[in-house]
């Protein structure tokens, strides 16, 4: 098994391993240690079959429904993330932490391409531990002490949910789940601070008016997604995505109109970040 970094901040390419096949217990403790590290790990040529996409998956953690749009027959733990050739706007179109409005956010997310348009449809990830380290020390001593709230129904973030939800959402698409976090969390499993906001779903800071809030949100939000801190994965057939959602952010490029992109998502359960 070999990694090869893509950035500097986050990313890898892992490659020596076929996914389709049962995984070892030392192998899938270093795939752990390897997303750990990287907080993005990538692998091409996995054409994996829905049982074998989920049975890779359970190596890792707990995989949980999406709360607003169904899973695929017979698989309700696994979504379709896509973009028809005559729709507008992606799923998921901007920088975001997945559901961050739950009470226990995913602690990771696998993403499988299915069809791929010609060209585009690549994702950008950021480091949200890169973001928190470069902050100065007081506006790190400031930001200790908050909570923010984070929507469901934040404007931005919920217009590119409105394709699927008509296609395929579930009795809670309507629904607003509310949930409120640390703007810094400590991640569990390697101590470091990160940064945890995001314009897809954080409206205002906990015991502030969104009005109050603005300002600081707007500055991290533009802190957060410096291109210093980020990678840009280009798709392939067979090409997997598997992100640590408690430390990076995520955005799908909005730039293949007319042509189809579809993905297979899953996410594994999380805990309470503190």
């Amino acid at each position: 098994m070999r990694a090869r970094r893509i950035a500097g901040a986050l990313g890898a390419e892992i490659s020596g391993v076929d996914l389709a096949r049962a995984l070892a217990p030392d192998e899938v403790a270093e795939l752990r240690a390897l997303l750990l590290e990287h907080q993005v790990i990538f692998f091409r040529d996995q054409p994996l079959a829905p049982a074998e996409f989920m049975r890779f998956a359970e190596y890792f953690g707990e995989p949980v429904e999406y709360p607003m749009v169904r899973g695929i027959d017979g698989w309700p733990k696994i979504i379709e993330v896509k973009k028809l050739e005559h729709e507008r706007v992606a799923f998921g179109g901007i920088w975001h932490s997945d559901t961050a409005y739950l009470a226990r956010p995913p602690m990771a997310t696998l993403l499988i391409a299915r069809e791929l348009p010609p060209f585009g449809g690549d994702t950008l990830f950021a480091s949200m531990y890169a973001a928190y380290d470069a902050l100065s020390d007081g506006m790190k001593r400031m930001l200790a002490g908050l909570r923010a709230v984070n929507s469901s129904k934040k404007a931005d973030a919920s217009r590119t949910r409105e394709d699927r939800i008509r296609s395929a959402g579930t009795g809670e698409a309507e629904r607003e789940f509310v949930a409120e976090h640390p703007v810094v969390r400590t991640h569990p499993e390697t101590g470091r601070k990160a940064l945890y906001v995001n314009r897809g779903h954080t409206v205002r800071f906990s015991g502030m008016t969104e009005e109050e809030s603005a300002p600081l949100l707007e500055f991290l939000f533009e802190h957060q997604v410096r291109p210093e801190f980020t990678c840009r994965f280009a798709w392939q057939p067979g090409s997997i995505a598997f992100w640590d959602n408690r430390c990076t952010l995520h955005n799908p490029v909005n730039d293949y109109h007319g042509y189809r992109r579809v993905m297979h998502r899953i996410t594994l359960a999380g805990d309470v970040p503190f």
